[in-house]
């Protein structure tokens, strides 16, 4: 029986002879085709399967593309891995002096970046190592690029304070530190290692003006590269700074100290007077001095006698919480390219993903100059928190200063600071009085305090009326303000 159309043709057989016995019987006609039930069934039937496969599609389409999405995190990760090892065979390669091996595997590792996304973390932070080492292998005509210029040094810092929790931690953290140092006190003079914008400073400023009892009267020393001709860009931090300390009725005078390196900066440059509290702010500063140069005491050395010789009441140091100062290339190579794939991976965290490109290129900076920079001439040499309490601490080798524990307060603002700005992942952990920032367990950025050893130096006398003591730097800003 054919089926077609919903209808089939039907036919009696031919008639046979009538029995005997009945008469001739008139049927209805019959119809030339009749409804095909089974043809309306089998298609109720086919719709109904091809309905129930395309659920079942629909069904399985996320487990499809769940599995899709490992598979392609799988060989990405692969990738990634091949990636790493290629960079890492290359470093080998430049420290034991094989040029034509060492740029073999640079070249697989160019090849290689197509086969890993250039968002994810990982992938960014391989192309700044790949770029790194292909300048150190063919250095461009020039020795060094030049500087970059100060307007763009400035809006790269900006743009990676506000990307990330790392400077936000830092100043917080120190400012927390000054304030629990300088409690009571009617004179307080900071020194700042770096001023750059003076991002640190509005909100000790506005602790300041709350104090209870009322605040005390406010003197930074703000220490910064020179500015370009007919600019004085210290200054114009200062005015800024005046201007919301009137605001907040906060007796404030500001002094710019001009230096290209701060192991130029002397005592004298700094006017303490007698019976100021004294607080000395390093952020990031410190570690740009342990260059290994011909000259017989580093210039670490000169900077940490100037601090013990102004006897800080509070002496603050955030670094970062690295390696980067070992003699090895592979080793330095190494440590480097971890790092800062997990700085990568935090800011992509504190972004919601999307990456910061300006805050990346602030990294940029300090990759290049780890990877290719030697001897005197690499400025980026960071060191862990355990060098550094040698080195800041007492001992033979220490510079005599005394160890301020961060307390729990510092601790449990830290961590509702970190918490506010950024995204899951990030930690702050107390170690050994000291605060460190970290990437799901890895620190990356450490906090201390210090003070000067010496029981009698000139800050402990808070309530007393000082005198300033005369004496300027070469190049400097003066601004007073009073409420």
């Amino acid at each position: 029986m054919a089926m077609g159309g919903g209808a089939f043709p039907f036919q009696w057989p031919e008639a046979e002879p009538a029995d005997a016995g009945f008469d001739d019987v008139t049927l209805p006609p019959l119809p030339t085709a009749v409804p095909d039930a089974a043809g309306v069934a089998a298609a109720y039937y086919a719709d109904a399967a091809a309905d129930m496969h395309a659920m079942q599609h629909m069904e399985a389409l996320p487990d499809f593309a769940a599995a899709l999405a490992a598979m392609r995190r799988e060989e990405e990760e692969a990738a990634g891995i091949r990636l790493v090892h290629l960079l890492m065979s290359c470093a080998g390669a430049v420290e034991a002096g094989d040029h034509a091996g060492a740029s073999a595997h640079l070249a697989d590792a160019h090849a290689a970046l197509a086969a890993v996304s250039p968002t994810s973390g990982i992938g960014r932070v391989a192309v700044h190592f790949t770029a790194a080492l292909s300048r150190r292998l063919f250095p461009p005509p020039t020795p060094s690029p030049p500087p970059p210029p100060a307007d763009d040094h400035a809006f790269l810092y900006h743009r990676f304070y506000e990307a990330g929790p790392y400077l936000k931690f830092a100043h917080f953290t120190a400012n927390q530190a000054i304030l629990e140092a300088v409690q009571g006190c009617r004179h307080v003079h900071i020194i700042d290692f770096s001023l750059m914008q003076g991002l640190q400073w509005p909100t000790l400023i506005q602790a300041l003006a709350l104090r209870p009892g009322g605040p005390p009267s406010l003197r930074l020393t703000g220490i910064g590269p020179p500015s370009p001709p007919g600019r004085d860009d210290l200054r114009d931090v200062g005015v800024r700074l005046a201007d919301l300390a009137r605001s907040v009725r906060v007796h404030f005078s500001f002094r710019g100290v001009a230096a290209n390196r701060l192991d130029e900066v002397r005592p004298w440059m700094l006017q303490v007077s007698q019976g100021e509290a004294v607080a000395v702010n390093s952020v990031l500063q410190l570690h740009r001095l342990l260059a290994d140069d011909a000259r017989p005491r580093a210039p670490i050395d000169a900077v940490l006698d100037c601090v013990a010789s102004v006897r800080p009441r509070v002496f603050t140091v955030v670094e970062q919480e690295a390696d980067h100062n070992k003699p090895g290339f592979l080793d330095r190579f190494t440590e480097a390219l971890f790092y800062y794939s997990a700085v990568f991976d935090s800011l992509d965290a504190a972004s919601g993903g999307a990456g910061d490109a300006a805050a990346e290129a602030y990294l940029e900076r300090d990759i290049c100059d780890i990877v290719c920079g030697e001897g005197a001439d690499r400025r980026e040499r960071h060191e862990p928190l355990w060098r550094w309490r040698d080195r800041l601490g007492g001992g033979r080798a220490g510079a005599g200063l005394a160890a301020v524990p961060l307390g729990a307060n510092a601790l449990r603002q830290a961590r509702m600071l970190v918490g506010l700005f950024s995204g899951e992942g990030h930690c702050v952990e107390e170690a050994e009085g000291c605060l460190t920032l970290g990437w799901h367990g890895r620190p990356l950025f450490s906090a201390s305090a210090w003070r000067a050893a010496e029981e009698n130096n000139q800050s402990d006398s808070c309530n007393a009326d000082g005198s300033r003591s005369s004496g300027s730097a070469s190049e400097e800003s003066n601004i007073s303000c009073s409420s």
